[in-house]
């Protein structure tokens, strides 16, 4: 498994990353822990979670997932081996039952680090993530940005500082960001830089070939400022994997099951959707080996979270870290996206 830096720390991190978001919804905990044997086996060594997860945020599930892969690190023995990530959710609707509400405050931070902590089973957490901004900006999926006049929002200084504290008292050892903006990105690393406070070193966004939105702004802050992608969503909800082409969808889909999850399933999206899959059977590559090899391939990415909830996506998922795409392959990659241009932003 090839592996590459966490920013301009000494971190070495797996190209896969194994995404969590599904353990307590779709799948059971002895599930969780198949997943995480094989996928440590295979040289998997970053997990990535979150206190908001499973997806859909329930009250009723909220934690199970940190829950679940702490339980594992508990049986396992191997926490130094691995780098774990997690996040603190932002605001949003339906999550009161989240810390009443929850915000980016020196308060809120803390309690959630802390409660990640005790779920995880662990002394510190390897990159803390903030899941998503508290302010009022373009993010999950809207693509233009209308300033909200009455917003009231946290300062990313106090969520900074407070990060800052946590970094050194040794319960975090890095700060990434999700869901961000090339705007709110610089903030963070302006501020780091004037204040001596620690830098991000990684930007977990979307991206997918039905979503290069990352490429425009932000890829060049990746690669600058030393803050790689955490790419999620590689599959697009797993619509990349051509299985919701057809009339009917499969039963256990996540599109199936979710209605939530409409980003990717417009009639952009499947049309696009249908011309990757095709190039990808012409070059005798499954969809999914197509999708995943594409995001491995970019410079600016860091490690591609993949999720799963059967072994057999797991192991394909996992195996797209040995496919190199031809420049062939490449080139139609970008006559297709010239033609399906951020259908599913």
């Amino acid at each position: 498994m090839q592996t590459r830096k966490l920013g301009n720390t000494d971190i070495d991190v797996s190209l896969i990353c194994l995404g969590t978001m599904t353990w307590g919804e779709q799948n059971t905990e002895s599930e969780a822990f198949e997943q995480l044997d094989y996928a440590t086996g295979a040289g998997v060594n970053f997990i990535d979670a979150a206190e908001m997860y499973p997806v859909p945020p329930r009250a009723e599930t909220q934690g199970l997932t940190e829950q679940y892969l702490g339980n594992w690190l508990a049986r396992r023995g191997r926490r130094d081996d691995l780098v774990i990530a997690s996040k603190v959710a932002g605001p949003g609707n339906g999550l009161t039952y989240l810390r009443n509400g929850p915000r980016l405050t020196r308060t809120h931070i803390r309690e959630a680090c802390e409660a990640s902590l005790k779920r995880l089973q662990t002394d510190y957490i390897d990159l803390y993530q903030v899941h998503w901004p508290d302010r009022s900006t373009n993010f999950f999926g809207q693509l233009g940005y209308q300033p909200n006049p009455e917003e009231s929002s946290t300062p990313i200084e106090e969520t900074l500082e407070a990060l800052d504290e946590l970094v050194r008292e040794g319960k975090i050892r890095q700060i990434g960001l999700s869901n961000e903006t090339p705007w709110g990105t610089m903030e963070y690393l302006r501020l780091a830089r004037e204040k001596g406070w620690p830098r991000a070193v990684s930007i977990q966004n979307p991206y997918n070939l039905l979503n290069r939105s990352f490429e425009v702004g932000m890829a060049e802050i990746a690669h600058r400022e030393q803050a790689g992608l955490l790419a999620y969503s590689p599959l697009a909800f797993g619509m990349l994997s051509g299985k919701y082409l057809g009339e009917s969808w499969p039963e256990k889909g996540r599109l199936t099951l979710f209605e939530r999850f409409k980003r990717y399933s417009n009639s952009r999206g499947m049309a696009a959707t249908r011309a990757y899959v095709e190039l990808a059977r012409e070059h005798g590559l499954s969809p999914v080996e197509l999708a995943l090899a594409f995001v491995n391939s970019r410079s600016f990415v860091t490690s591609n979270i993949v999720g799963a909830t059967t072994m057999a996506q797991l192991q394909e998922n996992i195996g797209s870290a040995s496919i190199s795409l031809d420049q062939e392959v490449l080139d139609a990659i970008e006559a297709l996206h010239t033609e399906f241009t951020y259908p599913c932003p």
